[in-house]
């Protein structure tokens, strides 16, 4: 096997392969086009992430500084995925996002990892497990999403986050390491910050746009 077909497969590789190191080189041209664009430059911004990521769908967005080892050559996003500043996305193997999921500042997912052994991390080897991100799920800032994790549906991980293990959906998960803290429920409906309620006779107009029906 190459080492290409190596780092493919999910077993250890040299990522100073030269063939790798050719292709990531190129890939990294065009996250520095990316992050150096003109905040009034969105259309160019748009078209970069088309040819940047594997896969990227509609009204996805992304704050610079942006930071990729494969200029997100291997990430995949649904539509209307928004990342803040600083996300940081180890992307030497796959990181599937699911469609409205929202990223906080200074967010690392990160897939590469590196063996315990000691002589092979002497040589700077390394392997990578794909990380799955659901739909509408929310990461709150300075939080690391640890390689291989499934995290699922609509939950929400709080800040300051290291998640070593998966998360189901529909849950309120945080810590260090993180875990599952409650499930979302119907309190998550009635109010949306300690005892402040949602005004709801207010918000009817926007919520659709959301994907969110309140009767």
């Amino acid at each position: 096997m190459t080492q290409k077909e190596r780092m493919e497969a999910g077993i250890v590789y040299d990522p100073a392969d030269p063939e790798i190191e050719r292709e990531q080189g190129a890939c990294l041209e065009k996250l520095y086009d990316f992050n150096v664009t003109r905040p009034s430059e969105m259309e160019k911004r748009q078209e970069l992430l088309k040819q940047m990521f594997g896969s990227i769908g509609r009204g996805c967005y992304i704050e610079q500084p942006f930071h990729a080892n494969w200029g997100g050559k291997h990430c995949h996003f649904g539509e209307l995925v928004y990342a803040n500043f600083n996300l940081t996305l180890v992307d030497d193997g796959n990181i599937y996002v699911g469609d409205k999921t929202m990223f906080g500042p200074n967010v690392c997912v990160a897939t590469a990892n590196h063996p315990i052994n000691v002589e092979l991390r002497e040589k700077m080897l390394q392997y990578n497990k794909d990380v799955h991100i659901g739909k509408c799920v929310w990461i709150g800032a300075n939080s690391v999403i640890c390689p291989g994790v499934t995290i699922g549906d609509n939950t929400v991980i709080g800040a300051g986050s290291v998640v070593t293990k998966d998360i189901p959906a529909n849950v309120v998960a945080a810590g260090v390491p993180c875990k599952v803290i409650r499930e979302i429920g119907a309190r998550d409906d009635e109010f949306f910050y300690k005892d402040e309620k949602l005004d709801w006779e207010n918000l009817k107009d926007m919520v659709p746009q959301f994907g969110h029906v309140k009767e």
